[in-house]
């Protein structure tokens, strides 16, 4: 049995207009996949993908169309180090409008986080490699929402069309 060598919290920037998802999935046809997922699923999307394999080669596999984006998703994917671990970075589109569809593909099993705000991965390292155990995202809450808190939160949902 191998132990625990290491646990660190890695930061991950996110440039100004953009969101991360991180996930896992397990095959190498991963990046393909997601990248049609995404230019079918939202035409003018930009983004950045990379892919950390597992096993084999143990690259990092990326694909995307923005320049900037695939820098930022190659660079977290390599401070996370986890592998089977997936980062995408997006703009011209919001995650709910693709976590589904990315949680669709066949080989993603499963989504950490999806997020603007600042984040942070929790990685635990072993003598076999390094995993994901959690994300932070975001700020501890203040407090729980007032009615006039609850009458803004529905008034905004509204205002940006996501409710009637």
């Amino acid at each position: 049995m191998t132990g625990v060598k290491n646990i660190e919290a890695i930061d991950i920037p996110i440039p100004p207009g953009a969101n991360v998802i991180i996930g896992q999935s397990h095959f190498i046809k991963t990046v393909e996949d997601i990248y049609e997922v995404l230019v079918t699923t939202v035409p003018n999307i930009k983004f950045g993908l990379a892919f950390n394999e597992a096993s084999g080669k143990r690259l990092i596999r990326y694909e995307g169309n923005d320049e900037e984006l695939v820098k930022y998703a190659i660079e977290a994917a390599l401070k996370i180090g986890a592998g089977h671990v997936f980062v995408l970075y997006i703009r011209n589109a919001w995650p709910i409008n693709i976590l589904n569809a990315i949680k669709n593909v066949q080989e993603v099993v499963r989504i950490y986080t999806a997020t603007a705000n600042p984040l942070q991965v929790v990685v635990v390292e072993t003598d076999q490699g390094r995993g994901i155990i959690g994300v932070v995202d975001g700020f501890t809450p203040l407090g729980i929402e007032s009615e006039g808190d609850k009458r803004e939160r529905q008034e905004f949902l509204r205002r940006i069309g996501y409710k009637k």
